[in-house]
């Protein structure tokens, strides 16, 4: 019980401080900064579900996250649609890529469906590149507007758009708890862990696997959508494969299968990137050795490993609770109190 109020307690002070941030800096550059972590954390979490709790490596996640932007893009500039509207079509128009693309990839398994997933990615950002009377190509889409107003409230300023973002940040982060300690999230835990064994005792991989990419591609489309009406320019650069290899360091870094990973591991390394800024050309020499390390010696990231040695700590003070009662119940044995009668 304990346990589970000192988790609530860590999670509301973490909300609160997420939410005070603005109130607490004049610097609007560090808002900025922070709401592009927001819209990577939800990326990341998105290929979390998938890889962590699958067990299966996507690494076409940039793509779907360029699918969610561009399709906001073109819907609002071109389409000239409504944004709100233009915004749910982008999650539907990824998601049903996500579906017929997870209908196809689940055909292979293990190595071969990251490399099937990598050759995708490539084929979705040349597809942006090229197509210029859709994507503009290198030129890239220009003028996407900010989220329109909803009554009173307005995005158009810093601070605004920044809660827009925390808002779905809170709302994917809960999604994910609620999948995670759900059946569901057990169904996928036994898939990552021995597909032929879940299929053994009844559980249909091929429609849970499909569930979880579908979500995951949402997730990346969420956050695209997200990225564009933020920055409000996209290039098809948002679609390499380097930005899904940032992604997959977020997750590595901050601990793979777990659900405060994605935040830790994005908020320390874009932030750890800043302070580099003048180090960007070697940027991958600093993380490359740290990240080899680290998935060598802790494969569940910094979370994992803080939790490990956490469960460590507590075995021991338990193991040594037990013997300090066991002893003291032997010294009970051996020299009992005996009352002596005078007579």
């Amino acid at each position: 019980m304990s346990k589970v109020i000192n988790q609530r307690n860590t999670i509301s002070f973490l909300i609160l401080l997420a939410v005070v941030f603005p109130l607490l800096t004049n610097n609007t550059y560090l808002v900025h900064v922070m709401t592009l972590s927001f819209i990577w954390m939800i990326g990341v979490y998105g290929l979390n579900l998938l890889a962590g709790y699958t067990g299966y490596l996507s690494l076409a996640h940039a793509g779907f996250f360029a699918i969610g932007a561009y399709s906001l893009g073109i819907l609002t500039v071109k389409v000239q649609l409504n944004f709100w509207l233009a915004f749910l079509l982008s999650l539907f128009i990824t998601s049903l890529i996500g579906l017929v693309v997870g209908i196809i990839s689940f055909r292979t398994k293990e190595h071969f469906f990251a490399i099937y997933t990598l050759c995708l990615g490539y084929i979705l950002y040349l597809i942006i590149d090229k197509w210029d009377s859709l994507t503009e190509g290198v030129r890239g889409l220009i003028g996407i507007p900010a989220p329109a107003g909803i009554g009173p409230i307005n995005f158009e300023s810093e601070i605004s758009h920044y809660y827009l973002v925390l808002f779905f940040l809170l709302l994917v982060v809960l999604v994910m708890y609620r999948i995670v300690h759900s059946l569901s999230g057990r169904t996928y835990i036994a898939i990552r862990n021995s597909e032929d064994l879940a299929k053994t005792i009844g559980i249909s991989t091929m429609k849970n696997k499909l569930t979880v990419f579908v979500l995951s591609t949402l997730f990346a489309g969420l956050s695209g959508a997200l990225y564009a009406s933020f920055v409000r320019f996209i290039g098809p650069d948002i679609g390499s494969i380097s930005i899904t290899f940032d992604l997959l360091t977020y997750l590595l870094i901050g601990g793979i299968g777990t659900l405060s990973g994605p935040l830790v591991g994005t908020l320390l390394i874009v932030w750890l990137s800043q302070q580099l800024q003048g180090f960007q050309e070697y940027r991958m020499l600093i993380f490359g050795p740290v990240l080899t390390l680290l998935v060598i010696f802790y494969p569940r990231g910094i979370v994992g490993a803080v939790s490990s040695a956490y469960t460590k700590l507590k075995g021991k003070k338990e193991l040594h609770r037990t013997k300090v009662s066991g002893n003291g119940a032997i010294r009970a044995e051996i020299h009992p109190d005996k009352q002596v009668k005078e007579g």
